[in-house]
């Protein structure tokens, strides 16, 4: 092995296989941004599992996680200061094939993506007193469609096409959120990286991230064409709007409301039992 080769520094980064996600780190993965003795390497995953997977494991250095999960990784991971998925007067929602009233929805049996998902813990400020069952994402919509959910709670591209599905929206998180807080967006997913890599190579890598992320948004035509490979069911036009959704100017930089908003959502899952963590927020970058 050469000296070169041995002075490389691997950096193993996760992500969920979508669009948006996709996008984000369409500069890294296709090596349009390089950073001179690092070699990124990608995992795709469903984001439960990367939840999981950074609890038990802290397997991967930089991994995409919820919000809700960061007080269970605290000791192990720092939030980066950017690719962050922030939902400003939108969100995941509750769905079904019928409307009901919100005070209904407290006697409903809701599918939901994962207990550690930002989704469940804003459904659980909402309705304390819903009963939940956790299934693959993917699996939501046609689970409440064919009857074995009364409703489902629904993230990433479903948010488009629920409608087109034949479902109704009971709630956007997003929106009660929002009205809850008096404007602040819903914080849903995060970018965090791994403490044990020391500060220097944490920085680094963070700004590698957000040089990804910038890379894509100044080159957006050839940043979604290769995002669509990961944009299930979802033509250009909706993959873009879904895209904008999610990655913006608050995925750079979460900016001072949307720092608020993550100790917010966190000290009253902390309050309301939900958490059993008080959460420690430290920013890298």
């Amino acid at each position: 092995m050469s000296n070169v080769a041995a002075d490389i520094r691997d950096i193993s980064i996760a992500h969920s296989p979508d669009s948006d996600d996709a996008f984000m780190f369409y500069g890294l993965a296709t090596n349009k941004i390089r950073v001179p003795g690092y070699r990124f390497n990608h995992t795709l995953t469903d984001i439960e599992t990367l939840n999981r997977k950074a609890l038990n494991e802290q397997f991967y250095d930089v991994t995409a996680v919820s919000f809700h999960a960061y007080p269970y990784l605290q000791d192990h991971y720092a939030l980066m200061d950017c690719g962050g998925s922030v939902g400003d007067n939108y969100g995941p929602m509750i769905v079904a094939t019928k409307q009901y009233t919100l005070d209904e929805v407290k006697k409903l049996k809701i599918a939901v993506p994962g207990e550690l998902t930002t989704a469940y813990l804003a459904l659980k400020l909402s309705h304390p007193e819903v009963e939940t069952q956790t299934i693959p994402f993917d699996q939501i919509i046609p689970s409440v469609q064919s009857g074995q959910f009364d409703a489902g709670l629904i993230i990433h591209e479903g948010q488009l096409t629920y409608a087109r599905d034949g479902l109704k929206k009971i709630l956007d998180l997003g929106v009660w959120w929002r009205e809850l807080t008096g404007g602040l967006p819903l914080p849903l997913g995060c970018n965090v990286v791994k403490r044990s890599l020391g500060e220097e190579v944490m920085r680094t890598t963070t700004i590698a991230v957000r040089d990804s992320i910038q890379y894509a948004l100044d080159n957006r035509e050839a940043a979604l064409e290769y995002a669509m490979q990961f944009a299930r069911d979802l033509d250009t036009n909706l993959a873009n709007r879904f895209v904008g959704m999610y990655v913006n100017e608050r995925t750079i930089n979460y900016g001072d409301d949307g720092r608020e908003a993550i100790r917010k959502l966190l000290e009253m899952g902390y309050e309301k039992g939900i958490i059993p963590f008080k959460a420690k927020i430290d920013f890298i970058g």
